[in-house]
């Protein structure tokens, strides 16, 4: 089923709906799923921080699925919302060129 342009999914747990919809990171982005390296085997770098945790990457994805249990999921979610911080993200950290500054400041004299 379909609602507000996004695949919905159903599942049960423990006897509670849940409904949800998988969506893809965006590009430039992955996620990761970390775990506990056991080898054993520390770096000596490690050892002499006093550090015991050491992790490894176990998979690498770039979709994922999000469930609502009281609500289908919606474009006004709280958490596909955050996804648009990535854009803003982007533009703060873009470098600026000379003439994004000429046309930045040929803009200003305008007013």
């Amino acid at each position: 089923m379909e609602i507000d342009g996004l695949a919905v999914e159903e599942a049960h747990f423990r006897g509670r709906e849940l409904q949800g919809t998988t969506i893809s990171l965006p590009n430039g982005y992955s996620g990761f799923v970390l775990g506990k390296n056991n080898s054993g085997k520390r770096k000596a770098c490690d050892a002499s921080e006093g550090s015991s945790n050491v992790w490894q990457m176990k998979a690498k994805f770039d979709k994922l699925t999000y469930w609502n249990h009281d609500s289908a999921p919606s474009k006004d979610d709280a958490f596909l919302r955050s996804f648009h911080w990535f854009a803003v993200a982007e533009a703060l950290h873009k470098p600026v060129t000379a003439e994004d500054m000429a046309a930045a400041s040929d803009a200003l004299g305008k007013n």
